[in-house]
């Protein structure tokens, strides 16, 4: 069992990571961190002291006054290398640098004086150590005007403003998922290696597009999927996860569930559930009243459940969070509620009938890569590893 540990746990990457890590319960044992642990030695060393692994990820990105960032950010680094020296401890240390290193700012001086810190410190205790030049990093629940300029245009196109573009320049983009998978494959790497390695490690990027293209892209997601309802083309992984980053930012209380149009004659009902402009898989399922399926939560897959008869309660709740949002769809006036990533979702048949659900899923199953976590919408602690 390797011992991870994460500053900067309750940030953007950081709930992120802490979430992938998750998924290996059996592999990884997360040690918890939080923000106040710079604010007392003797937590910082019990930190530190617990950890086999530190991802050091807990930064300052933007303040008005460029000295004060600078100036956290060398902190944070001297603090970890103290408690560290402190405790006589070496573990594998992984710290984020950005690609802006190369930039003649007090942030990407930061970054990369603070990299040279750990390098000396880990040449100095033959430690391991690995310092990430990170592209720019987006996904769901970014901070707008803080973590990424995608979080600040999905947040406003949901949210009935307008988006500005600043400066139209080609951006090199990594998903926060993909840069997880990432450092998580270094420190398997890591953990197989006899002698200590200190490496300057350039995570390569997903894609690179001119801002004004990517706005493109969620505007589209906006006119199709926001206002109207209907899955867009997605052309490939990337497009994907720019999709479930912009579902990220919807208001789900005030959007579920979204009603359909309802055709009646004579002849009985029709009603059109799901307008896709990509493939996938379509199913159907009859409940008892009384039961519960789902449970579970997807980090890819795009999920649509439509109630077409019966009384049903669907529930969402953000993994690592508590609370549970309850909708409540009647096959009387047919509707349907989107799955977000990251949700653990189910749906209960609170009628007096059986219930009829229509599911709709982005791609085919596939049981070798299935995609599929269980965890229960009505409390966490079954999903958090003691």
């Amino acid at each position: 069992m390797i011992r991870v540990g994460i500053t900067g746990q309750p940030g953007f990457v950081g709930t992120h990571l802490y979430n992938e890590l998750g998924l290996f319960p059996d592999e990884f044992l997360r040690i918890p961190f939080e923000d106040s642990y710079f604010q007392s030695e003797e937590k910082l060393r019990s930190f530190v002291r617990e950890c086999d692994v530190i991802v050091h990820l807990a930064a300052m990105n933007r303040h008005p006054d460029a000295r004060v960032l600078y100036d956290t950010n060398i902190r944070l680094v001297s603090q970890l290398i103290s408690a560290m020296e402190a405790e006589k401890v070496t573990p594998y240390v992984l710290f984020s640098s950005s690609t802006q290193e190369e930039r003649d700012n007090e942030y990407g001086r930061s970054k990369r004086e603070g990299r040279r810190l750990l390098e000396e410190w880990a040449g100095q205790n033959r430690a391991t150590f690995t310092g990430m030049v990170v592209p720019n990093v987006y996904g769901p629940f970014g901070r707008p005007n803080y973590n990424s300029f995608i979080a600040t245009f999905c947040y406003k196109l949901t949210h009935g403003e307008i988006p500005e573009v600043l400066q139209d320049s080609v951006v090199n983009l990594i998903y926060v998922g993909n840069l997880c998978k990432h450092i998580i494959g270094k420190i398997r790497e890591a953990a197989s290696n006899v002698v200590p390695v200190i490496e300057r490690d350039l995570v390569p990027y997903d894609f690179e597009k001119k801002v004004t293209t990517i706005l493109g892209v969620l505007e589209n997601f906006k006119s199709l999927y926001f206002d109207q309802g209907i899955i867009p083309i997605l052309k490939d992984k990337n497009e994907v996860n720019l999709f479930n980053t912009f579902c990220g930012y919807i208001d789900f209380v005030s959007v579920y569930p979204r009603k359909l149009v309802k055709h009646e004659d004579p002849r009985g009902m029709f009603v059109e559930t799901v307008k896709l402009g990509i493939g996938g898989q379509v199913s159907f399922s009859t409940t008892v009243p009384g039961i519960t399926r789902g449970n579970h939560y997807h980090t890819r897959k795009i999920e649509r459940f439509t109630v077409i008869r019966g009384k049903a309660r669907i529930q969402l709740r953000k993994i690592g969070t508590a609370e549970v949002l309850n909708f409540y769809l009647d096959g009387n006036e047919p509707c349907y509620v989107d799955m977000p990533v990251w949700y653990t979702h189910n749906i209960t048949n609170i009628g007096d009938e059986e219930l009829y659900t229509q599911f709709w899923i982005n791609e085919w199953y596939d049981p070798s890569d299935g995609d599929t976590y269980f965890a229960p919408c009505d409390n966490t602690e079954n999903y958090k590893l003691k």
